[in-house]
């Protein structure tokens, strides 16, 4: 039988709870033929071939030779994690090549090289020098239907709840990465945000403002930082869709937050994916902005609470207990 607690994995991991029940009862037919597996299962071929396309996408199952393979919860972790960490890493480096890209889009004198090229247009954007940024957000906003995006590592203090609750009745989702820091720093500002529609989830650092609206418009600062001037306003849909699928990676990477007021919930799951990704406690202490020695004590506790003899036991007990 599968474990109880498997599905629970899923759901942290980004998958809707249908999806998770499936999981679990496919644990159960590892290694069956398909032909089996439909019938316990009352689907038709077709139907299982559907259901199964969520769960192939991170190799969580498969078929093979006529037989379905699913991997174990603690497999699964390892695994996904794995992608999500090739796919953060991939968009990242297009982020860069984007941002090398900027002064073209800035309508630059400097010109990249090019050969043979016929026929050539500027891209559709331009670098923002001045006003004031809220007014301009508020306008891109009025102006656009898309789903909003950010990357928050500072400047916790600007409110737009106002502007939250306007995308909220509009039916608009807003998604926004903060830093671990912030749980701490800010915990009632993040609070506010969450009750007013921002969906918010928390990587142990955000190293780079970013803002976008999907198929309509990202706003980068120029350089890439915590710089908020001169910005890059690009509504060229082919790039707003690399920092689209830069912000998809980490936001599945990050954790979600359930308690604002509470931030020993999220600090432990931050900790056991830094653990899980094979991170020393040097590397853990530098990205969640914590002491080594409140590493090594929040280890040693996490150890002990999970009865684990070795990292990767605390890693398989915490995805079975569905605290990744």
């Amino acid at each position: 039988m599968p474990d109880r607690d498997s599905g629970n994995l899923l759901i942290a991991l980004g998958y809707t709870p249908q999806t998770s029940r499936f999981y679990d009862q496919l644990l159960a037919l590892n290694g069956r033929p398909v032909e089996e597996v439909v019938e316990v299962l009352g689907l038709a071929p077709a139907e299982l071939e559907d259901a199964l396309e969520p769960l192939r996408e991170y190799e969580v199952a498969s078929v093979e030779h006529g037989l379905i393979r699913v991997r174990t919860p603690s497999e699964a972790m390892s695994t996904m994690l794995r992608i999500s960490a090739d796919r953060a890493r991939q968009a990242h480096d297009r982020l860069i090549t984007l941002a090398q890209a900027m002064p073209y889009v800035a309508g630059s004198t400097v010109r990249a090289p090019a050969a043979h090229i016929d026929d050539e247009r500027p891209l559709d954007g331009e670098l923002v020098t001045s006003g004031s940024m809220l007014r301009s957000l508020q306008a891109m906003i009025h102006e656009t239907s898309g789903d909003m995006m950010w990357l928050r590592p500072d400047m916790w203090g600007v409110d737009y709840t106002r502007d939250l609750d306007a995308l909220a009745a509009s039916g608009r989702r807003v998604r926004a990465i903060y830093p671990a820091r912030a749980l701490t720093e800010v915990p009632q500002a993040l609070a506010d945000n969450a009750a007013h529609g921002e969906q918010i989830r928390i990587l142990p650092e955000v190293s780079v403002r970013l803002m976008a609206i999907s198929g309509a418009v990202a706003v980068l600062p120029e350089p890439l930082g915590l710089g908020t001037s001169p910005r890059v306003v690009v509504r060229q849909r082919a790039l707003i869709d690399v920092v689209a699928a830069y912000f998809d990676a980490l936001w599945l990477h990050a954790a979600p937050v359930y308690d604002f007021h509470r931030a020993t919930d999220t600090a432990r799951r931050l900790l056991l994916q830094q653990l899980a990704q094979g991170a020393q406690d040097e590397q853990i202490a530098r990205r969640l902005g914590v002491s080594l020695r409140t590493v090594r004590r929040r280890v040693a506790e996490l150890m002990t609470e999970l009865q684990a003899e070795s990292r990767f036991q605390a890693g398989v007990e915490a995805a079975r207990r569905g605290w990744l």
